[in-house]
């Protein structure tokens, strides 16, 4: 069984525009379910539902924001999948703590948007993970006292949920490898 993890925030860089990747589910999304998505397979941020109001968007109970569509989406079992490579039809793990429900995608949404690199280290290692989020107040990470935080809003020190992983993949299936991913 994966187990998620703590990290601290380091850095909230704007680091200009992109494509994302929405994922819309056949099901309905708890506020604080959401997918693991990350830039490396050092690990994954657990990026929740847009099942909230915000300024500028109704809650979409049925969406998630993986951010940029060179990301790591985490699949659970040690495998990924590229965001750009997620079909409508694709079983996607949806996380609430450390259990998972497989639910399908129904479909994917590629736009162009603004975005945000956030680096992270692990909680009692030395290990760094980061994603790329969209820049807007819709994409909410889970803080360590599992309470919703806009990443618009995502400051240095911040602790936020995360699940640690060892890189190395080879068309999604973790392989043993030397290598170095930032």
């Amino acid at each position: 069984m994966e187990t998620l993890a703590i990290a601290e925030v380091i850095s909230v860089t704007s680091i200009g525009m992109g494509t994302r990747v929405c994922l819309d589910v056949i099901d309905k999304l708890e506020p604080v379910e959401g997918l693991l998505v990350g830039n490396t397979g050092n690990g994954y941020l657990l990026i929740l539902s847009e099942n909230r109001s915000t300024n500028t968007y109704p809650p979409r109970p049925f969406r998630m924001n993986g951010g940029a569509i060179h990301q790591y989406l985490y699949l659970g079992e040690g495998k990924t999948t590229y965001l750009s490579e997620v079909k409508p039809g694709l079983e996607v793990p949806i996380w609430l703590g450390n259990e998972a429900r497989k639910v399908a995608v129904g479909r994917v949404k590629v736009e162009k948007r603004p975005f945000l690199r956030v680096v992270c280290q692990i909680e009692g290692t030395e290990q760094e993970i980061s994603a790329t989020l969209q820049e807007a107040d819709s994409v909410h990470v889970l803080t360590a006292d599992g309470h919703a935080k806009a990443v618009l809003d995502l400051e240095k020190g911040d602790r936020i949920t995360c699940y640690p992983d060892q890189p190395g993949r080879h068309l999604g299936n973790k392989i043993d490898e030397e290598i170095s991913e930032y």
